[in-house]
């Protein structure tokens, strides 16, 4: 089931209303029950792959604890099955294919297999959730989970279970397993939070593409400028599909009065590629760091190894994000990027502190943004590409494609036509309204949160807060509701993105 369809704006208050009635000893059934029939509206037969398995890294990260001396052994039957399902599900078709490929090189004929095989939706989350889980416990981080059921919930929560964040189960177990009330404050954040998804992915995302695919449906007639004013709108656009899941998946969330953890901090304000990276699908980073960066040695064996280190976690990285070649280029590129970053550009920069240079001053900061858009624009045409040869092609013409009419050129390859001109004036009037009543609540949350979190502060919202909270949801549901249906009338709505991932 998709946030951006009809059945989900029924499913998601059905869910919410029953689970505050239910007493607490039900709720994780119920939650449950909901989490799995959300994930069988894609397709009722791999909602067993999902229970597959849930079973496999529960049974053994009981085995880890109850036979530490054969931890590793269960560990590596954990790693072994979940990687191996995840890799026959997503990669072998691909492999196949490109060992086919690498054999018709030579004199020699081989036509290429036709497998079919379908990809679940979210498995390389829930796959990476159910791994971070099975280590935590082999380190001792976090004990085996005895009730099955919670942790079939852990694995299935239905906000988060298709494109992330991937909790750690000392975050996530237990909020699942602790009694909660009713909190209109956490209703009404939960609604921003919805509120806030819902227009970063239809009315952004979604138009945003129009421009996007209107290149690349026809590179032939493209130059230079419209190629590059694409990477930076894709750019955009992968934000914006992606923060916007994340958005709706916490409000989800929120509402069950259960917090999933940041998965973006304004990442497109970052002033490095470093610290792009931690603000950007912050749980999948973390993941990385921790499971696969930090036991490959890190930093802790010489620069050459912490390059090379790094080179694989990002190829790796990229390849997470789907079987083509494209995405490996992509990983592999902005791993160069990382490391030319860290053993001279950073060096460089700290130096000039030390000597007096100030770096906060706000047109320097601004300037170091913009570099970071720069450098990251040719490596959009291996993520957006759907081959080599096309993204090759987009490469090529981002810094070859110059002649006549060059703006006239791009304006027409970007397909800028009166329709979407007027759409575009409409959503930057509806975004200034949205930032100013729906985000900055969100941000003003945030803080509250933190404040919370360290017992300085108890708050708790007014009656006509909530229905206030709850007159801005749903005026601002309608409204993202006509934008959309604006965008279909076009044929050009669309799934979130980070879905096929």
């Amino acid at each position: 089931m998709s946030f951006n369809s009809w059945q989900f704006l029924i499913f998601l208050p059905l869910v919410i209303l029953i689970y505050w009635l239910l007493p607490h000893k039900f709720r994780w059934a119920w939650l449950l029950l909901a989490s799995y029939f959300f994930y069988a509206v894609f397709s009722p037969w791999l909602s067993f792959l999902i229970l597959g398995t849930t079973i496999v890294s529960y049974a053994g990260a009981i085995l880890i604890e109850k036979k530490p001396r054969f931890k590793k052994l269960w560990l590596t039957l954990v790693i072994v099955i979940c990687l191996g399902a995840l890799f026959f599900f997503k990669y072998f078709e691909f492999l196949l294919n490109s060992a086919v490929d690498l054999i018709n090189l030579f004199p020699v004929h081989v036509d290429s297999p036709s497998l079919r095989i379908l990809l679940p939706v979210g498995i390389s989350f829930y796959t990476f959730q159910t791994l971070s889980y099975a280590v935590d416990v082999y380190r001792g981080d976090y004990p085996a989970e005895k009730h099955f059921g919670y942790y079939a919930l852990f694995v299935s929560f239905f906000p988060q279970l298709v494109a992330g964040p991937i909790e750690k189960p000392g975050i996530l177990l237990p909020q699942l397993k602790e009694e909660r009330h009713f909190s209109p404050d956490d209703f009404i954040l939960g609604l921003r939070h919805l509120v806030f998804g819902f227009a970063l992915k239809c009315l952004i995302a979604d138009f945003l593409g129009l421009f996007v695919n209107h290149v690349y449906n026809d590179l032939a007639s493209a130059n230079s400028l419209s190629v590059f004013l694409s990477a930076w709108l894709f750019l955009l656009e992968m934000y914006c599909d992606f923060g916007g899941y994340s958005e709706i998946a916490m409000g989800s969330s929120r509402m069950l009065g259960i917090k999933l953890s940041q998965n973006f901090d304004e990442p497109y304000l970052a002033v490095s590629v470093a610290e792009f990276f931690r603000r950007w699908h912050y749980s999948l980073t973390r993941w990385f760091t921790q499971y696969l960066y930090i036991p490959l040695g890190g930093n802790r064996k010489g620069k050459v190894r912490e390059g090379f280190n790094k080179l694989i976690v990002f190829t790796l990285c990229g390849l997470w994000h789907g079987a083509r070649w494209t995405y490996a280029i992509w990983g592999l590129f902005v791993g160069l990027l990382a490391m030319i970053e860290a053993d001279f550009i950073l060096p460089l920069i700290e130096k000039k502190k030390a000597e007096g240079v100030r770096f906060d001053r706000w047109w320097i900061r601004w300037g170091r943004r913009i570099l970071v858009w720069l450098i990251f624009a040719p490596s959009v045409s291996f993520f957006r590409g759907k081959d080599i040869a096309e993204a090759y092609q987009a490469l090529v013409i981002f810094f070859t494609g110059f002649g006549p009419n060059y703006f006239q050129t791009a304006f027409l390859s970007l397909g800028m036509g009166s329709f979407r001109a007027v759409f575009m004036l409409i959503l930057l009037a509806v975004m200034v309204l949205f930032y100013r009543f729906v985000y900055r609540g969100i941000r003003e949350h945030r803080h509250q949160d933190l404040v919370l979190d360290a017992g300085l502060l108890e708050k708790a919202a007014s009656l006509n807060d909530l229905l206030s909270g709850i007159f801005i949801y749903v005026f601002a549901i309608v409204g993202v509701a006509l934008m959309w249906i604006l965008l279909i009338s076009q044929n050009d709505a669309s799934a979130f993105a980070y879905f096929q991932f």
